[in-house]
């Protein structure tokens, strides 16, 4: 389970920072460094938590 959480949670976060770069477009008044940060977080934490949900669900 640790590997696969693992690895499912860092490719959520390397596509939402690479989305960033599109949405930092928009807002330029964020540095791009401070919205891939923020991108890659969200969407690591976002991932990680929904695995987990479903894991204790028993939803697998």
């Amino acid at each position: 389970m640790g590997s696969s959480l693992l690895i499912t949670a860092i490719m959520t976060g390397v596509f939402c920072a690479g989305f960033s770069v599109v949405v930092s477009q928009v807002a330029v008044q964020l540095s791009m460094t401070a919205v891939i940060a923020v991108s890659f977080v969200s969407g690591f934490l976002g991932s990680t938590v929904a695995q987990l949900v479903q894991k204790w669900r028993g939803d697998e």
